[in-house]
C-alpha cells in the first residue's frame, strides 16, 4: 500500500508525481497489468519457460561477446 502525504507548500501535481513514482517502485502497475486478464495455468507455464530461455540466450550471447 502506497501512502503519500502532501507536504507543506507542495502542489497537488508534485504529490501526484511522487505517488506515481512510489507506485512504479513498488511494482503496482505491473501487478495490475498482470491481473487484468485471466491466463490459464498452461499459458503461464509456457510464458515462464519462454522467458527463462530468453534469459539464458541473452546471457550466453553476452558472455560470447566478451570472450572474443
Amino acid at each position: 500500500m502506497v501512502n503519500v502525504k502532501v507536504r507543506e507548500g507542495e502542489s497537488i501535481e508534485e504529490a501526484i508525481r511522487r505517488f506515481k513514482r512510489e507506485c512504479e517502485r513498488n511494482g503496482i502497475m505491473q501487478e495490475i497489468k498482470k491481473r487484468e486478464f485471466y491466463k490459464a495455468p498452461s499459458v503461464v507455464r509456457k510464458e515462464k519457460l519462454a522467458e527463462a530461455k530468453r534469459k539464458i540466450r541473452r546471457k550466453m550471447l553476452k558472455d560470447s561477446r566478451w570472450s572474443r
